[in-house]
C-alpha cells in the first residue's frame, strides 16, 4: 500500500510547518538577541565594576565610622571623667563654704565676747 499526500494534506503542513521566510525572519531575530545580549553583557561588566568600586567606597565608610565611633567613645570617657571632677570640686567647695561660714560665726562670737568691733 502506497500512501500519498493530497493537495488538502500539503496546505495543511504549509500551515503547520516553517517556511524559508520564517527561519529567514528568526534568524534575523536570533542576530537581533545576540547584539541585545552583547549590549546586555557589556552593562553588567559595567555595573560589575561600579558594584566593585560601591563595595570598596562602603568600606572604606565602614573604616571612618569606625574610626569615629573610638573617637566618640573617648570623647565621652574625657567628659566622664571632666564631670566626675567637677562634682569632686563642687563637694569640696561646699565643704570649704560651710567651713569658712563656720569660722566666721566663730570669729563673731570670739569678737562679741571680747567686745571688739569687727570692720569690714
Amino acid at each position: 500500500m502506497k500512501l500519498m499526500l493530497k493537495d488538502s494534506d500539503i496546505q495543511k503542513l504549509k500551515k503547520e510547518l516553517a517556511t524559508k521566510e520564517d527561519v529567514k525572519n528568526l534568524s534575523q531575530r536570533v542576530d537581533g538577541l545576540q547584539g541585545d545580549v552583547k549590549n546586555l553583557s557589556q552593562r553588567v561588566d559595567f555595573l560589575s565594576g561600579e558594584i566593585a568600586f560601591i563595595k570598596e567606597e562602603i568600606k572604606e565608610m565602614k573604616q571612618d565610622l569606625n574610626g569615629l565611633r573610638e573617637m566618640v567613645q573617648a570623647l565621652t570617657l574625657a567628659v566622664d571623667r571632666l564631670v566626675k571632677a567637677v562634682e569632686n570640686l563642687r563637694q569640696e567647695y561646699f565643704s570649704i563654704r560651710s567651713q569658712l561660714d563656720r569660722h566666721e560665726r566663730w570669729i563673731q562670737q570670739i569678737a562679741q565676747k571680747l567686745r571688739i568691733k569687727l570692720k569690714y
